[in-house]
């Protein structure tokens, strides 16, 4: 068996709506594990997957245009236990 992980939501009937497609055979049965959070857990500040699907590809487009962090800078000022 195998796992995907993905985010989505619950419309007004019930449905599940994947903010992604899942990158499986068509017309299979799954197995449906839902995890709802706690209002407590729930951070308005996290990213959207569209936030981080274009920070990734500006990621991308800088590393491909040679602009690019030293390795012995990335951790300037990086305050780690």
């Amino acid at each position: 068996m195998r796992a995907f992980e993905v985010l989505g939501r619950v419309n007004n009937q019930g449905h599940i709506l994947l903010d992604e497609p899942l990158d499986i055979k068509s017309e299979m049965r799954v197995k449906v594990i839902v995890l709802i959070a706690d209002d407590d857990q729930l951070d308005a500040d996290d990213p959207t997957v569209e936030e981080i699907q274009a920070s990734l590809m500006r990621a991308l487009q800088d590393a491909q245009a040679g602009r690019r962090i030293p390795l012995e800078q990335m951790w300037e000022g990086v305050d780690v236990e």
